[in-house]
């Protein structure tokens, strides 16, 4: 048991190694400069210090073109979204219908397999009484043969 636990915190320890080495935070430089962990998030400064340079233009020195391409484009995930939304929503409509027809096909052949079922358990009732009546006529008949005489028997059952 405790070979499992070391052995178990070992692999714990090396899978968490590589995660650990990549959120160790930057240390403090000596000339006292800002450092990531001092750094406002999501500031100009924070993201200098990992690495980005976005930084947004003034609205009046933008593009129009690229500020209309832009736009156009925004718009055209718009739509490609909304039209994802509206097929998952048909895809989901059209699930829970066939799931209906499922049920109810799968409730019918149930009771079709009671049916059967009970069908079957009639008929094999209703052959055994046979088997037996005929059996006993069968009797009936080889007795008065062995007495040689003749017996008024009811006729054989019929099936």
């Amino acid at each position: 048991m405790i070979r499992f636990t070391l052995a178990a915190g070992a692999a714990l320890l090396l899978a968490a190694a590589p995660v650990l080495a990549q959120t160790t935070p930057p240390q403090a430089t000596a000339s006292g400069k800002t450092t990531a962990a001092t750094a406002a998030p999501g500031s100009e400064e924070w993201l200098r210090l990992r690495g980005e340079s976005y930084r947004a233009a003034p609205e009046a020195e933008q593009d129009p073109a690229e500020v209309a391409e832009t736009i156009r484009l925004n718009a055209e995930i718009a739509a490609r979204n909304a039209a994802a939304e509206r097929a998952e929503a048909e895809a989901a409509e059209t699930y829970e219908r066939q799931s209906a027809r499922w049920r109810e096909e799968t409730a019918r052949a149930e009771t079709q397999r009671a049916q059967y079922e009970a069908d079957l358990a009639a008929a094999n009732s209703a052959r055994a009484a046979y088997e037996r009546s005929r059996a006993a006529w069968e009797a009936e008949v080889a007795a008065c043969e062995r007495a040689r005489r003749v017996c008024v028997t009811t006729p054989a059952p019929k099936y």
